[in-house]
């Protein structure tokens, strides 16, 4: 006689195939998410960063190139011989360092990455190793060309052969480096393309598997409601089952099989309550976690094409106000005037510089440096470094300080920040010009700072949601300023709100805490 399965094992098997498929579902999901993850990680934290330092070399031996050529058409024996000790002294250690940096990093990413990528990795560190070499063939160049040019008189021949030497060892190098950044550049798109291929592949399985999963289960809640359909008790409970209702409970009591089976069923709709939980607390987790990965691969991309062009603003600027310290001016207030803005944009372009480095890190920002601040004086610098763009915009500006106003603990690369921000978008709100009035007030244990403009307005919705992140009104805005702003502040003590009419104007009220 055949061996024959009891009622509720037959039921238990059929939904354990069920569970098992979404298991499988399940554990191939998790597989392929982490799978993507490692690959994130060796792109973003691996070869992105290497193809940054790639970048930051390149540029240096650029700016070493330029220097170089200066020095060779500088006239002047003392400036040489300035630029001489000035090249000995950092270039030759930074441009060590920075190689040494890059091998190591390169060697860092190899312990972590697949095998796959071993010999691309490899041949990154060799590559580094042989700039190291290069470079040190070229800092013999240079010395040749340092010791004719040091000279009162140097001969000109030997200035020739030198030069050309040393221009020979710089091709090098560069070609050396803009091949090194190709070759990332490469890699990365191709581990980008192959990813975006696995997503597409993996949605398609993952679909495919779901789609079984529940034909799977279709086919056991059908097969079950068969085998019961004469106990309507037991039917009915079935039934709120397979419509999704995971808290019905059958409550059957006894000991015979129809009763196990009734147990059963009611542990099973506790599982599944339990696994959906689960699933959604999962599926929140993976959001969170897809945009994050969004917002980091964002700030990479803007701090890649921030920073270089920062550097060279920087450059110019110092170039500039080297100028500036032989240029003959008018009278002495223009002189001094000059070299204040001067001053001012040198400021901005590291506080710029220092923003880029920070936007990597927007979902934990750096701790403030808290000390007594004036902010009326970083209100009136604010104003100073942006009064020509106001006046462009015809923006008419108004400063209504008061004269006790007290101060406020602060940090100041922040706080001129937020009214960097603040200030420009009172700005762009009015297009065709207008007033912007800034008021400060103390407060009882604050100063109260308020900026307002006779633009557009807002409506209630949009000032309800001014301050998500990524949330603009603006074309081409990152939706981030404001978020920001409104996060310094809260870091600091203190609160950043909206007041709006539309059709009237906006007024953003700052309350710091007084020191």
């Amino acid at each position: 006689m055949p061996v024959k399965l009891s009622l509720a094992t037959r039921i238990f098997l059929g939904y354990a195939v069920v569970l098992g498929t979404f298991g499988l579902v399940s554990l191939f999901s998790v597989t392929e998410l982490h799978r993507n993850r490692l690959e994130i990680r060796l792109v973003s934290q691996g070869y992105l960063q290497l193809s940054q330092d790639a970048a930051e070399l390149e540029t240096f031996h650029a700016t070493q190139e330029k220097d170089t050529e200066r020095l060779i058409q500088e006239g002047n024996v003392e400036i040489r011989r300035a630029f001489i000790r000035l090249a000995r002294t950092y270039n030759s250690p930074l441009m060590t360092q920075r190689l040494a940096a890059a091998q190591a990093k390169a060697h860092e990413v190899l312990a972590s990455a697949p095998d796959s990528e071993g010999p691309f990795i490899r041949g990154l560190e060799d590559r580094f190793g042989e700039l190291q070499a290069r470079y040190r063939d070229y800092g013999r160049a240079a010395e040749a060309v340092f010791a004719v040019l040091s000279t009162e008189n140097p001969n000109r021949e030997q200035v020739a052969v030198a030069t050309a030497e040393l221009r020979q060892e710089e091709n090098a190098i560069g070609r050396e480096i803009r091949v090194l950044r190709a070759a990332l550049s490469n890699r990365i798109r191709e581990r980008v393309d192959g990813a975006e291929e696995r997503e597409r592949t993996t949605g398609l399985f993952i679909i495919g598997f779901s789609v079984a999963a529940i034909a799977v289960g279709v086919g056991a809640t059908a097969w079950s409601a068969r085998t019961l359909r004469p106990m309507r008790n037991l039917i009915r409970g079935v039934s709120r089952i397979g419509r999704g209702d995971y808290n019905a409970q059958l409550g059957v009591r006894g000991d015979d099989e129809v009763a196990v089976l009734a147990r059963e069923f009611d542990q099973m709709a506790r599982s599944l309550q339990a696994r959906e939980a689960q699933l959604k607390a999962q599926a929140e987790a993976l959001m969170r976690a897809e945009q994050l990965a969004a917002v980091g691969r964002i700030s990479a991309q803007i701090v890649h094409e921030v920073r270089n062009p920062l550097s060279s603003i920087g450059l110019n600027v110092e170039l500039l106000q080297d100028g500036f310290e032989t240029a003959r001016f008018a009278t002495p207030e223009d002189a001094a005037e000059v070299k204040d803005l001067i001053s001012a944009v040198t400021q901005e372009v590291d506080r710029l510089a220092d923003v880029t480095e920070q936007y990597l890190r927007m979902a934990r920002p750096p701790r403030p440096d808290l000390d007594p601040r004036d902010v009326t004086a970083v209100l009136d610098t604010v104003l100073d470094f942006t009064r020509e763009e106001l006046e462009r915009a015809g923006v008419e500006v108004v400063r209504d300080f008061a004269l006790d106003t007290p101060h406020v603990l602060a940090d100041e690369g922040q706080l001129r920040q937020v009214f960097l921000n603040l200030l420009r978008n009172s700005r762009e709100a009015m297009p065709s010009g207008g007033r912007l009035t800034i008021v400060t007030r103390p407060a009882e244990d604050a100063v109260e700072v308020t900026v307002r403009d006779t633009g557009q307005g807002m409506t209630e919705d949009i000032r309800q949601r001014l301050f998500e992140p990524f949330f603009t009104t603006k074309e081409g805005g990152t939706g981030l300023g404001l978020a920001v702003s409104q996060q310094i502040l809260q870091v600091h003590g203190g609160s950043l709100s909206c007041q709006s009419i539309p059709g009237q104007g906006t007024a953003f009220v700052l309350r710091l805490p007084r020191a």
